[in-house]
C-alpha cells in the first residue's frame, strides 16, 4: 500500500510540472489568466495536487521562486494549538487556504480597479475549501480519533470565519 501511494504522489509529481508549471508561465501578466490560475489551484485540484506545485516553487531555504505569486504561508498561524496536533494535520489544508487569501489579494492589488477579486463571496469561498479538505484530511485518519478532528476542523473554520477579513 505505501508503495501504490509513494508511485501515485510521484506521479502526480511530475504530471504538476508539465501540467502547472508551464501555466504558471502563461497565466502570469493578465487579470483573467492570472485568476483562472489562483482559483484553479485553490478550487479546481485536489490538494496533494496543490501541495506538489507549491513544492515545486518553495525552494529549500522556505523561500518562494515564483516571484508573480505569493506562496508564502503561516500555516494558520494559530497561537497555542499550531496547525498540528493528535488527531490532526492541517499544514495542507492551511497551506492552500493561505495560498488563496494571499494570492485573492495581490490580485486585488495588482488588478483591482474597477473589479472585485477580495470581497465577502470570495473569502467564504476560500474559508469553505479549507473546512472540505480538513475534513477529508480527518477522514483519513484512525477511526477512533476522527470526532476530535472533525471537532479541531469545525473549531478552526469557526475562527477563520470570524477573524479572516471582509
Amino acid at each position: 500500500m505505501r508503495h501504490l501511494v509513494r508511485v501515485l504522489v510521484a506521479v502526480t509529481s511530475l504530471l504538476t510540472v508539465f501540467v502547472v508549471g508551464p501555466q504558471a508561465r502563461v497565466a502570469a501578466g493578465t487579470a483573467i489568466a492570472d485568476l483562472a490560475y489562483v482559483q484553479r489551484l485553490e478550487f479546481g485540484v485536489p490538494l496533494v495536487e496543490f501541495s506538489a506545485a507549491a513544492r515545486l516553487r518553495i525552494g529549500s531555504n522556505g523561500q518562494s521562486g515564483d516571484t508573480w505569486f505569493d506562496w508564502s504561508t503561516d500555516l494558520c498561524s494559530a497561537p497555542l494549538v499550531g496547525n498540528t496536533g493528535r488527531s490532526f494535520n492541517f499544514t495542507e489544508p492551511c497551506r492552500r487556504h493561505d495560498f488563496g487569501y494571499r494570492n485573492t489579494q495581490l490580485l486585488e492589488r495588482r488588478y483591482g480597479a474597477g473589479h472585485s477579486y477580495w470581497n465577502s463571496a470570495t473569502r467564504k469561498r476560500i474559508d469553505l475549501q479549507l473546512l472540505s479538505d480538513m475534513m477529508a484530511h480527518c477522514a483519513t485518519r484512525w477511526l477512533l480519533i476522527r470526532p476530535t478532528c472533525y471537532g479541531w476542523a469545525f473549531t478552526f473554520y469557526g475562527v477563520v470565519r470570524a477573524a479572516g477579513g471582509p
